[in-house]
């Protein structure tokens, strides 16, 4: 009896053992069962701690800026002016020389008191972020490639896409919009004879843009202002538009208002601090105000013609706090007059709380103008209840292509063949991470331009202007028509 009992418990143990290896390979290779093992992009991709709607998360994934690296392009033809640098070097290069990134150590009491939204997380957050993807941000298998895909559900991106010809391009005469465009812009009034740039058109990736016509701008601009803010490419813009709107013709029936808002020529200045249209048809108003730093200047000895000038960072120009309630669109820019040569040139000395800055780290340019980009977009948001029907644009940087030098050290931008570094933007964030970081949180709209103008390096004024310095070219500025048109057809999208 006792030998009988072997056989039972040795069948037993045989019948376990074989069941356990049926089930341990059905595990491994069944989906099914592994699927309830979360992967580390799954455990990444949704977190038991977040408390919020997953489309909230999204959303909130969206919105995080990405530092210059995050740069993708689809090259399809090699450049030889780049002198083998990428579009992606390129970038780097102009976002981290012309619009100089970073925070610089701006001090927490600011952050504390909301001038700051982010500032000081700027630069260890672009690290983070590198660290956390291990991958191509363009990658089928990255989890913030899903993440921000999915989480465009707001419309369309605009900044993402392709450059494509379009015969019927442009949408103005260059030889024309003389009542408008400035000549030193007007590359067909210059020596240059190559003018394929005109003929790109921007096409968004993931949905249609609609096309642009001046009937339609005037018309959803009914009874309304737009006014650009900033320095000369903002300029540029408002030039571009008013040439769009119009086709380039003359227009003697477009009044000049700028009387209205303080916009005239003052004794012995070579042009007014501005201009201002109207369309008397549809009572639209288009005006522009020059501020390069974006923020409130005041001569500390008014009555000392060679005064320094209190550059206040933590205050908006007078005109935008003057002016703000007549406006319905306003596109805000700043960036390439922030380098010490240009303050100590026009004798801006800064200044937060109304009095000489003597914070070391505030002083350091990168930060003076991380804190100052901040402290006009939370300044504006905080306005913005107090008019519900006015939208706010922060634009992004137009990127300047300047190779084997700077402005003045015998940099060159030669290149004439559109789109030798690339045609397509892939990537979902924003190449400016500053200016997406400034306006993360508010009700400020970002007008991404960035990556899209990064293509365009044959666009510029080059040495083709009309009065040309031997030595030095103009790749800072676009010819127009040109780039710029392309920045007010996504604006308009987005009206």
């Amino acid at each position: 009896m006792k030998g009988g009992l072997k056989v039972p418990r040795i069948s037993l143990i045989l019948i376990g053992f074989v069941c356990a290896t049926v089930i341990t390979l059905a595990y491994v290779k069944s989906p099914f069962l592994s699927s309830w093992a979360p992967s580390q992009d799954r455990v990444f991709q949704i977190s038991p701690d977040y408390k919020v709607k997953d489309e909230e998360v999204l959303r909130e994934r969206n919105r995080l800026g990405k530092s210059e690296e995050s740069v993708n392009f689809e090259p399809t033809i090699s450049n030889s002016s780049t002198k083998g640098s990428s579009t992606k070097d390129k970038v780097t290069e102009e976002l981290t020389n012309t619009e100089i990134e970073g925070s610089a150590g701006i001090p927490p009491s600011f952050a504390q008191k909301g001038y700051l939204k982010g500032a000081l997380e700027e630069k260890s957050s672009s690290r983070e972020q590198e660290n956390e993807v291990a991958g191509p941000v363009n990658s089928a298998d990255s989890p913030i490639k899903n993440l921000t895909s999915a989480s465009k559900d707001h419309g369309c991106n605009f900044a993402k896409g392709r450059w494509v010809t379009d015969d019927s391009r442009p949408l103005y005469s260059g030889f024309g919009c003389k009542q408008w465009l400035s000549s030193m812009w007007a590359c067909r009034l210059t020596q240059r004879m190559d003018f394929e740039y005109e003929k790109l058109r921007w096409r968004p990736r993931d949905c249609e843009m609609e096309e642009f016509t001046g009937a339609n701008f005037l018309k959803r601009m009914e009874n309304k202002t737009l006014a650009f803010i900033g320095d000369s490419l903002g300029r540029q813009q408002f030039q571009s538009l008013m040439c769009m709107i119009t086709g380039g013709e003359d227009r003697p029936d477009v009044l000049d208002v700028g009387r209205e808002y303080g916009l005239v020529k003052a004794r012995g200045a070579k042009r007014p601090d501005g201009w201002a249209y109207r369309f008397p048809s549809t009572q639209t108003t288009i005006l522009y105000y020059w501020s390069a730093s974006l923020c409130n200047l005041t001569p500390i000895n008014a009555s000392n013609p060679a005064t320094d000038y209190a550059m206040h960072l933590d205050r908006p120009p007078a005109f935008l706090s003057r002016f703000l309630p007549r406006f319905d669109v306003l596109v805000l820019n700043t960036g390439h007059h922030w380098n010490r040569g240009k303050l100590n040139a026009n004798r801006w000395v800064m200044h937060v709380g109304g009095v000489p800055n003597t914070n070391r780290k505030i002083a350091d340019i990168a930060g003076a103008k991380n804190f100052t980009i901040h402290s006009i977009i939370n300044w504006v948001n905080s306005e913005l209840p107090k008019y519900p029907g006015l939208k706010v644009f922060y634009r992004s940087i137009s990127p300047r292509h300047f190779f084997n030098g700077d402005w003045n050290t015998g940099g060159t931008c030669d290149n004439t063949t559109p789109l030798a570094g690339g045609k397509e933007v892939l990537q979902d964030e924003s190449s400016d991470s500053t200016a997406a970081r400034a306006v993360k949180g508010t009700a400020v709209k970002l007008l991404d331009i960035t990556a899209v103008s990064e293509l365009r390096d044959e666009g510029h004024i080059s040495r083709y202007s009309i009065k040309a310095t031997p030595g030095m070219q103009d790749c800072l500025h676009w010819c127009l028509p040109g780039v710029p048109d392309t920045w007010n057809e996504i604006l308009f999208a987005q009206l």
